[in-house]
């Protein structure tokens, strides 16, 4: 069995290598991670083969962004540490995502559009997300933005970061305000799941030319189905059942991870 290594970014982003057949992944994964547990240092272990992807799916509040929408909607009507309160919570799986979205948009009934168009303003994109999408675009992949929130902030947040496609929630409106429900149906879990599948089949992709990313219970069916799903900065239950994780770095983490050079990164 031989060892070596790899520096992707000099003293930031290392490949280490392992030859040899029957290793067990999981098994090295938990102890690589529990040796660098003292220090700020993300671990990925996976195979060589088939580790740049061409499909990448993410979630977008508190993943791509810094915010979590809904959470910007309440702080409008005043509410913003009872709708948090009630996030965290779904986020952490404690409670039904669907059942939490609605009763979180419910309370939102008179916001206006006018209103939502000043929130974007205040949306701030996660370092190194512009270049985690446009460097995969840039080699092939095919990039889509899924999320739990709502059309009309991922649309503009897929824009500013180069995303091809959206899929999210829609916000019931009328008379320029926000009536206080969902367009059925709601993109929860499951649905998540089921639009990497149908863009991983649209594709013509296999299972491990995918790559997902997400932070919250909602994600956990994703990205169990994607090739690499990825768990950033995420809550406990979702880094513990993920098969990677990235609790330090930026979003080009996810980029090492697949085997790029700090200058290949499409800025």
């Amino acid at each position: 069995m031989d060892a070596g290594h790899d520096w992707l970014a000099e003293d930031l982003a290392v490949d280490a290598f392992l030859s040899g057949a029957g290793h067990d992944l999981a098994d090295l994964r938990a102890r690589l991670q529990v040796a660098v547990a003292d220090d700020p240092i993300d671990v990925i272990v996976q195979p060589t083969m088939g580790r740049r992807k061409s499909l990448l799916v993410a979630d977008m509040d508190s993943t791509m962004i810094g915010q979590e929408c809904v959470d910007e909607l309440a702080d409008l009507v005043g509410l913003r540490e009872h709708v948090a309160a009630i996030t965290e919570r779904a986020m952490r799986g404690e409670v039904d995502f669907e059942s939490a979205l609605k009763e979180r948009v419910a309370l939102l009934e008179g916001v206006t559009l006018a209103q939502i168009e000043t929130l974007l303003t205040r949306i701030t994109l996660t370092p190194g997300g512009r270049q985690l999408v446009r460097t995969m675009r840039a080699n092939g992949a095919h990039t889509a933005l899924v999320s739990g929130g709502f059309t009309q902030f991922t649309e503009p947040v897929a824009a500013r970061l180069g995303f091809q496609e959206t899929r999210a929630n829609l916000l019931e409106i009328a008379d320029g305000a926000l009536t206080g429900a969902v367009v059925a149906p709601v993109l929860g879990r499951e649905a998540k799941r089921a639009a990497l599948v149908e863009l991983r089949e649209q594709q013509g992709l296999p299972r491990d030319a995918t790559l997902a990313i997400g932070d919250g219970a909602n994600d956990l069916d994703m990205l169990r189905e994607a090739g690499l799903g990825v768990a950033f900065h995420a809550k406990p239950k979702v880094a513990q059942a993920a098969a990677a994780r990235i609790e330090h770095a930026d979003l080009t983490a996810l980029l090492y991870a697949q085997g790029y050079r700090r200058e290949e990164f499409v800025e």
